[in-house]
């Protein structure tokens, strides 16, 4: 197998709108270099303080030609004040705080009223997506999120809430760009390259997402662990010639082996990207979305689902009612301390099979990021990373006016090659490798 490069004559540098390089990378694709028009003192309102949002509050702060000023609030003060301190030692830059309830519209509005955004950037739950919608459509201003929503009380997540929004972004002239993240995010945009400039016709497409790093504990999950468990103990889906089909949960596998990682099991899970991708990639027969896991990850998972531990239906508990899934959330490591412990890498991409100048083509698009380096770089781990750096692009994007309109958007809907020099250029370069 040989790396996918593109000719000397068609490589071209990241852009690089903080003017000094973190590290030299390129993206390789056939088509000329967009030069991003940059927005004069733009404002980014960030809502959500966790491990995602401590990244792209880091990663906005490094862009100060785009982000000129960067307000962050969350319900919790205290976290946005640490990220705060964080971001002063780290990348030289004060950034203002506040406190919201995102599930609050009306406080939500107050809040944009007060600091007046040029953009929204949501990174808190995928529950509070809607209200910050509303509240971006009151107060007249773009919205852009990393997940889609999901109602509290059902483990369901899926676009047709956002997607019923379209109308009224288009009215009130506004954007509004979902799962902005990597996968989904990247893994659309990925899928649009290949659309745009690798492929005459695409086939097949399995989204792989190897996690191949060790942070020490004997259990914890990269991101929100009442998100990520109810994400991974739903049943599979995948979407074959027109039509859905269900797996049970983690009962589906495939060895790959993963560039710069080695071979590794991946479970067929249900992920957001496929519902819209399904719909947008032109001829498209099926699509699969694949994660690994260890061993001592789903033994544990096993034992605690057979307890009733990862239910979301409450109980009573000394007289009151919880639940389970929460309160197993508030014993398990915060995704945001994991960092410091992390070693080993992440890969993540795209295999794509279909044709090209009619003759066949098996392409792996794929980025693989280390969890110590971005430790260094932003304190974070690599998961938490490789979600808040799209964020910041893809903010970047609609503020440079390098993505522009009215109406709800996802991500392939959309040009991938400035996204694509951009996000090469700050920390997730990316590679073609054909088979």
């Amino acid at each position: 197998m040989l790396a996918g490069r593109w000719p000397e004559s068609l490589k071209s540098p990241a852009l690089d709108l903080r003017g000094t390089s973190r590290k030299a990378a390129f993206c390789w694709h056939p088509a000329q270099v967009h030069v991003l028009k940059i927005a004069a003192m733009s404002k980014v309102l960030i809502i959500g303080a966790g491990g995602v949002g401590g990244v792209v509050t880091h990663k906005c702060a490094q862009v100060p030609k785009v982000f000129s000023e960067i307000v962050l609030a969350s319900r919790t003060l205290s976290k946005c004040q640490a990220i705060a301190a964080q971001v002063k030692e780290l990348q030289g830059r004060e950034i203002e705080v506040d406190q919201v309830d995102a599930d609050n519209v009306a406080e939500t509005v107050a809040l944009l009223r007060k600091h007046k955004p040029d953009l929204l950037l949501n990174v808190a739950l995928p529950y509070q997506d809607l209200s910050l919608m509303d509240a971006c459509l009151e107060a007249g201003v773009p919205y852009l999120d990393t997940a889609n929503y999901e109602p509290p009380d059902e483990a369901k997540f899926e676009y047709k809430w956002q997607w019923a929004y379209q109308e009224r972004f288009q009215k009130a002239g506004l954007m509004a760009l979902l799962g902005s993240g990597f996968d989904p995010g990247v893994t659309n945009v990925f899928c649009a390259l290949a659309q745009k400039d690798l492929f005459d016709t695409i086939k097949t497409i399995d989204i792989l997402d190897c996690n191949a790093g060790s942070h020490g504990h004997p259990f914890a999950t990269n991101f929100n662990p009442e998100i990520n468990i109810r994400e991974i103990t739903q049943r599979g889906r995948f979407w074959e010639k027109g039509e859905w089909k269900e797996t049970d949960p983690l009962s589906e596998t495939m060895d790959f082996d993963f560039p710069e990682v080695g071979v590794y099991k991946g479970y067929l899970m249900y992920h957001e990207e496929m519902e819209s991708l399904c719909k947008n990639i032109k001829g498209l027969e099926r699509i699969r979305f694949w994660m690994t896991f260890s061993e001592a990850y789903l033994t544990h998972l096993r034992v605690l689902e057979s307890v009733g531990m990862t239910s979301i239906k409450p109980v009573m508990h000394d007289g009151r009612e919880i639940v389970p899934l929460k309160f197993l959330k508030s014993v398990l490591p915060d995704p945001s301390s994991l960092g410091q412990r992390y070693e080993g890498k992440t890969c993540i991409g795209c295999l794509v099979e279909g044709t090209k100048d009619g003759k066949p083509r098996k392409s792996f698009i794929y980025n693989v990021c280390d969890h110590a380096a971005c430790y260094d770089e932003v304190r974070s781990q690599a998961i938490s990373y490789t979600t808040g750096v799209p964020a910041m692009i893809g903010a970047m994007m609609m503020l440079t006016g390098a993505w522009k309109g009215a109406g709800v958007f996802n991500m392939e809907q959309l040009d991938p090659t400035p996204f694509l020099d951009a996000l090469g250029n700050h920390g997730l370069p990316w590679k073609v490798l054909d088979y």
